[in-house]
């Protein structure tokens, strides 16, 4: 399988070029994050990230990363200034094989077909001594999407409908230049009870014989133990496995899907140990946290918010950096957002009436049955319209910037009626009394959770030290 490394330009302290308040780093992480979730949806490959968040990175770093990890090809994405318009890709200007040149060829005219409906100039194909394209060992392509000090541009680069062309190109650019194959078509496994003792689990296949489900017995290895799963079905349909999830749960049997062929840019998280007698998780006592705002900083980070998910549900989509990134352009806390969208969705199995393929993450629209809400383009659509029904709630002030209102019920909202995630409660999810104590509850766990692993890499490190001191 081949590696590809996405790099988006700058981070933190260096926020690339910036106009009337748009800063290059922000827009060159959507699209990086997006080329990533497009890329793995679409193509058996394997992605690396230079960064999935707001973090700043030297440019030797960048290519050592590269050169270190071996990749088979580096994107760097960045957005142009000077007063010019338009898209442009780069080359190194020293010597590059032929078969780079025809990498660029293949991507650039790729990208163009799929924005030419937007009135994009082409700037062309160019070649420039760049450190990401001279110091990288392998392939290298640059590509600087629009101009941020020109108006026109931006209105394109804040548009999700253009990013998602621009992603939608690069996708299919790359994927044509570099031979990758489709993406395994993924199976849906129900698995209906994990447990230690393998006589429980035969015990479990009695019982679902009994009700005309057959079954059968697998293990798990984990952390050197072994475990007993009871499969009860495998299917190329989400929705015919979700199906028997629901029957399952209807005879008061714990039962999730495991997910099998989807390629990922991670290795999946193993998830929770597996027990005999499962507890069931309290409910949150009210009132849980009142005054914990719904405008402010995310504490967590992307890639907390994707760990956390997934060492429950370990095929959950990688959506944390658009949370934290997306919440900081509104000014909400991105972090507890995404603890909402655990709850809407059961950490992403979606195993109520929305289903995965609408993207919409907040139960948006949904009122009842037969009303199945709102469906989002794109993943990072999804969250947008998240983030812009929490903007209604929390405050009157305008949508920040120019940015294209998504949320289809955005004006069915009395605006500013939910100062904090408590405010929520008989609003968002009626009657819902503990709505908000339930979100506030899932982040605190996330929290606890990257607090230990934090606490965990410390100790790793001074370890580390101790050996370096004492040699």
């Amino acid at each position: 399988m081949k590696v590809i490394m996405i790099d988006p330009g700058h981070g933190g302290s260096d926020p690339g070029a910036s106009y009337k308040g748009h800063e290059e780093k922000y827009y060159n992480l959507l699209i990086a994050l997006g080329l990533r979730d497009f890329l793995l949806k679409h193509y058996q490959v394997n992605v690396i990230m230079t960064r999935e968040s707001d973090r700043e990175l030297s440019l030797e770093e960048r290519s050592r990363l590269a050169n270190a990890r071996g990749v088979d090809f580096f994107l760097s994405i960045h957005h142009n200034a000077g007063g010019g318009t338009g898209f442009e890709s780069y080359i190194y200007d020293g010597r590059v094989s032929n078969d780079m040149v025809s990498l660029q060829a293949t991507i650039h005219n790729e990208i163009v077909s799929s924005i030419n409906k937007h009135s994009v100039v082409d700037r062309g194909k160019k070649r420039a001594n760049f450190h990401v394209l001279r110091e990288t060992t392998m392939n290298a392509l640059l590509v600087e999407v629009l101009f941020i000090d020109r108006d026109t541009d931006v209105a394109l680069m804040q548009s999700p409908a253009f990013r998602s062309d621009v992603v939608s190109g690069l996708g299919k650019g790359v994927a044509k230049a570099l031979a990758l194959p489709d993406a395994q078509k993924a199976t849906f496994k129900v698995i209906a009870g994990s447990f230690s003792d393998r006589k429980n689990a035969e015990e479990r296949v009695e019982e679902l014989a009994a009700r005309k489900i057959d079954s059968f017995i697998t293990s798990l290895l984990l952390d050197g133990k072994t475990y007993y799963r009871v499969q009860a079905g495998a299917f190329a349909d989400r929705q015919n496995a979700e199906n028997l999830v629901q029957t399952l749960k209807g005879y008061k049997i714990d039962a999730f899907l495991v997910v099998e062929g989807a390629v990922s840019s991670v290795p999946p998280v193993s998830p929770p140990k597996p027990t005999n007698t499962p507890k069931p998780t309290p409910p949150p006592q009210s009132p849980s946290k009142p005054g914990y705002s719904i405008l402010g900083e995310s504490v967590l980070k992307g890639h907390q918010l994707d760990e956390f998910a997934r060492k429950v549900n370990p095929a959950a989509p990688l959506l944390g950096a658009y949370y934290a990134t997306l919440g900081r352009l509104y000014g909400i806390r991105g972090d507890v957002a995404y603890a909402q969208a655990l709850h809407e969705t059961n950490f992403f199995r979606f195993t109520g009436q929305v289903k995965a393929s609408q993207n919409n993450y907040a139960g948006i629209g949904t009122t009842g049955p037969g009303a199945d809400g709102a469906q989002f383009s794109t993943p990072e659509e999804g969250v947008h319209a998240h983030l812009q029904h929490l903007f209604a709630y929390a405050t009157t002030s305008p949508l920040p910037g120019s940015i294209p209102l998504i949320d289809p019920r955005f004006s069915l909202v009395k605006r500013g009626i939910a100062r904090d995630w408590t405010d929520l409660n008989g609003k968002w999810a009626v009657p819902g009394t503990t709505y908000g104590q339930m979100i506030l509850a899932l982040h605190e766990r996330n929290l606890s959770d990257s607090i230990a692993s934090s606490k965990a890499q410390i100790l790793l490190m001074e370890d580390a030290m101790k050996q370096l001191m004492n040699k």
